[in-house]
């Protein structure tokens, strides 16, 4: 029995690591005969398991959504309140962003589908204040995760920096979260080059079912970081903190922004953005974390944002006037 439960145990380790599995492979991996194979499918259906088998060429078994739920030590109403919640984390708090999303791939394989509308409705009237992260659908994380594991292509249309709308069909690699932000590095195979996409600018995001062969990948991190800091974004500011550059490297992350020394005690950080209005309240806030005066070197437009956010401060503080 113990033999059994381990193998059951490896059986369903299979089925997270990849969606399909032919059962000449699970056959191979497992070292049972093809009787065991459809024996231990068996049994884990009658643990409330959604097993699927497809015949045909393309075809194998692989864990669907549907039936009870697997025996998670949760209720189906634990259930509904854990994925809301890791989809708020999954848009709203980068230190667990990636996790969550790895969660709700998981969590989205197996759930019923009558739960499925519970969550639905939960999310559409749960709000996140403003500033933490652009809005991203969690349902396109979930469908990007799904196409990064299996290797299959994605599809989507996005709108670029000009504004021009163009259809993308890329090979996913990485899902990257930059704390205000969601990026995918992917393959144009438009393009045939390496390019990183703004999840938020991505519509009818969908998976295909054309499995491709992965490429030997850049390091995701380091192209998004350059991307954001470089050509992400229409504004780029160049700013002076009067402080030290450990400092400001513990206040602003890479990924907002790109510091260097320039004298003792004064460190130039350049960083980018859509907004200059945003931009100015993140540096402004950052300048008040860490004591330190701010002189804006560039562009002078953004002096102007510098000046309308903290006079906005100053009205905010002073409160109502008869």
């Amino acid at each position: 029995m113990a033999e059994t439960t381990e193998r059951l145990l490896r059986l369903l380790g299979l089925f997270e690591t990849r969606s399909v599995w032919t059962g000449p492979e699970l056959i191979e991996v497992l070292g049972v005969t093809t009787r065991t194979l459809r024996r231990d499918v068996g049994r884990l259906r009658e643990l409330g398991y959604p097993v699927e088998a497809t015949p045909g060429v393309g075809g194998g078994y692989r864990l669907g959504a549907g039936g009870k739920l697997p025996p998670l030590l949760l209720e189906e109403d634990e259930v509904v309140a854990v994925t809301v919640a890791l989809r708020v984390g999954a848009q709203g708090l980068s230190a667990i962003g990636e996790p969550a999303v790895r969660a709700l791939t998981k969590l989205d394989q197996v759930m019923p589908p009558r739960l499925r509308g519970e969550v639905a409705a939960l999310a559409e009237a749960t709000a996140l204040l403003p500033g933490a992260t652009d809005d991203v659908d969690t349902g396109v994380l979930v469908v990007l995760a799904h196409a990064i594991r299996d290797r299959v292509r994605a599809r989507f249309g996005y709108t670029g920096r000009t504004g021009r709308v163009s259809d993308r069909d890329v090979e996913p690699y990485r899902l990257v979260a930059t704390g205000r932000r969601w990026y995918l590095l992917a393959w144009d195979l438009q393009r045939e080059d390496w390019r990183t996409f703004r999840l938020d600018r991505m519509a009818g995001v969908r998976a295909s079912t054309f499995r491709f062969r992965p490429r030997e990948a850049p390091d995701a991190l380091a192209r998004v970081a350059a991307a954001v800091t470089h050509t992400g974004d229409a504004h780029r500011v160049t700013v002076r903190y009067a402080t030290d550059l450990a400092s400001v490297r513990r206040r602003i992350p890479a990924a907002y922004g790109e510091a260097r020394a320039v004298g003792p005690d004064l460190t130039e950080v350049v960083s980018s953005a859509d907004d200059l209005g945003m931009l100015a309240r993140h540096l402004v806030l950052a300048a008040a974390d860490l004591d330190a005066r701010m002189t804006v070197l560039d562009p002078p437009e953004f002096s102007a944002a510098v000046e309308d956010f903290t006079a906005r401060l100053v009205r905010r503080a002073a409160g109502p006037t008869d």
